[in-house]
């Protein structure tokens, strides 16, 4: 077996801080740009060939324009490539979606990808990365001006980065499926495309938190069967603040003080996603909140709803959203323990002190969590995968919550992926990995 140099964990942290630091010395030296029009009136992010979409390939690039890189609207020395391409959406049809690849300055080319999933967690269309990229200023898109501080330590070692817009273009919360498909065709899309410098022998490793980590497990579970094209091309993915069961997670965040809100989030993305009226089943206070937030962002509902529970929302019938049929249809097919393995090595990280984040861990059957992911989940969702041969490194950060994690998380992650580029040999810990809660799907009432 090789020998394999050891990586420091404090390599990442500063090239952490010298993106951060590149990142605020650009931005207050670079004046603002005129505004740009929105994804829903940009005729970039519309598809209006002859040809049906239905006989176009998915990963297929059908436009391509080269920008500026933008942060709050200020464009930077950085070159964006954005695609439109053709995907498949939550019900398995045509979709077009835009990606935008980012290349490492002083490079054209390069053979070391970075696939990055944002956490922009989102209703609104108006919020995706491709607008921040473009120069669009939304208070939902503020996390994905933020984010170069996240992936630019992979800019400065030379790696292009690939971000799509893993919600897609009508913004399907927490539609993790098509999550999944759509970040596989981004990289299959940036992989043939002679601008964004990328080709189909380019290794890629994808990573991503929270909402990033939604796209970066279902397209890890997915590639082998969706893109085996694209599965050859991994190296590896680096995910934490993992979304499993979106059941249970209901139930984890039910009268949180700081998370409650996603529930209707997760109500409007589920209906959106999957073409269904959930609204019959609310209660006159719970169709006021679902159409108010039609187009919210996390930024709007942490917080905002402290001790929401779904009884608070629902009519007396639906006291619970496990006796409405057509949510637990829906709701079992974002179950990501009910899908495929993956093959591609996995980093995964998790905290289980949601108590900081107002979120009890006492729920039987649920337990701990970050405050709004849960740890009991994750665990079995890495076992199962362990269980079917794959290669999983798994981490509990049980002093740290959702948002606490990522310091702990993200230096590791880095320094895992620098690794599965490099070559080495990807650790596992199976064996340690302690047991979790029931992936079973739900029964339909």
């Amino acid at each position: 077996m090789p020998r394999v140099r050891a990586v420091s964990h404090r390599k990442p942290l500063i090239r952490f801080a010298l993106g951060v630091a590149l990142v605020s010395a650009l931005v207050t030296s670079l004046p603002a740009q005129a505004a740009v029009p929105t994804p829903t009136t940009d005729p970039f992010y519309r598809y209006t060939a002859g040809k049906t979409l239905a006989s176009i390939k998915p990963g297929t690039v059908l436009k391509t324009r080269t920008i500026s890189y933008h942060i709050v609207g200020l464009a930077l020395p950085l070159k964006a490539t954005q695609l439109l391409y053709r995907s498949t959406d939550q019900l398995g049809k045509p979709s077009v979606n835009v990606t935008s690849v980012v290349s490492a300055p002083g490079h054209t080319t390069s053979a070391r990808a970075i696939s990055y999933q944002s956490f922009y967690d989102s209703l609104n269309p108006a919020d995706e990365p491709s607008y921040a990229i473009s120069g669009g200023l939304t208070l939902g898109g503020m996390i994905p001006n933020v984010e170069l501080g996240l992936f630019g330590p992979f800019l400065l070692q030379g790696y292009s980065i690939i971000i799509p817009d893993t919600e897609g273009q009508t913004a399907d919360f927490a539609a993790g499926p098509e999550y999944g498909t759509l970040t596989l065709d981004a990289i299959r899309a940036a992989s043939s495309s002679k601008s964004a410098g990328l080709s189909k022998s380019t290794k890629v490793g994808m990573i991503g938190y929270s909402g990033g980590a939604i796209a970066t497990g279902w397209a890890s579970a997915l590639a082998p069967t969706y893109a085996p094209d694209v599965n050859r091309q991994l190296v590896g993915a680096a995910e934490g603040g993992v979304l499993v069961n979106p059941a249970h997670n209901l139930h984890y965040i039910d009268g949180s003080l700081v998370w409650s809100g996603v529930t209707v989030m997760a109500v409007i993305g589920i209906s959106r996603a999957f073409h269904i009226d959930l609204t019959p089943y609310l209660n006159a206070y719970g169709l006021s909140l679902y159409n108010k937030l039609h187009a919210a962002s996390i930024e709007t509902v942490l917080g905002a709803y402290p001790g929401l529970t779904w009884a608070k929302l629902a009519k007396p019938a639906y006291q619970t959203p496990e006796s409405i049929p057509v949510y637990v249809r829906a709701v079992n097919k974002l179950n990501l323990g009910s899908v495929g393995t993956p093959t591609a090595p996995m980093f995964i990280g998790q905290g289980a002190g949601g108590v900081l984040e107002g979120t009890p861990g006492n729920k039987p059957g649920i337990g701990k969590g970050d405050g709004v992911m849960i740890a009991g989940d994750v665990r079995s969702l890495a076992r199962q995968y362990c269980s079917h041969g794959a290669t999983i490194k798994y981490a509990q950060y049980d002093l740290t919550s959702h948002v606490t994690s990522v310091p702990q998380w993200l230096p590791s992650a880095i320094s895992w992926l620098n690794q599965r580029f490099a070559g080495a040999a990807a650790p596992q810990n199976c064996s340690s990995i302690a047991a979790g809660n029931s992936l079973a799907p739900l029964p339909t009432p």
